[in-house]
């Protein structure tokens, strides 16, 4: 069975930083392309970041880029989201997920932390 925790969500003032950790079981996490998503009350879920299986090519949404950083640990299974110069509008719920390889869809998902931002 598979399962993707994600912990590390809080409430935290404008312009700080934060980390979110995934924890990956059950599933060969080195095969996975893993991503972070986010969702926002009373919008839809949007991409954040991901990291490729094989050669750690790193996308990021043009919103979050040169304050968030995505890494990974294979030896852990774990995939990490630190996100710096955090604004109100990165308040969200904010999901983990995996794609074996290079498939279209993610499969697997996380249930999710909640991350809020207060200005």
């Amino acid at each position: 069975q598979v399962q993707l925790v994600e912990s590390g969500g809080r409430l935290v003032e404008a312009g700080g930083s934060l980390r979110l950790s995934c924890a990956g079981s059950g599933l060969t996490f080195s095969s996975y392309t893993m991503g972070w998503f986010r969702q926002a009350p009373g919008k839809e879920r949007e991409f954040v970041a991901n990291i490729h299986w094989f050669d750690g090519m790193i996308v990021y949404a043009d919103s979050v880029k040169g304050r968030f950083a995505i890494s990974r640990d294979n030896a852990k299974s774990t995939v990490s989201l630190q996100m710096n110069s955090l604004k109100s509008e990165d308040t969200a719920v904010y999901y983990c997920a995996a794609r074996y390889r290079d498939a279209t869809k993610y499969r697997y998902w996380g249930q999710g932390t909640q991350v809020t931002v207060s200005s």
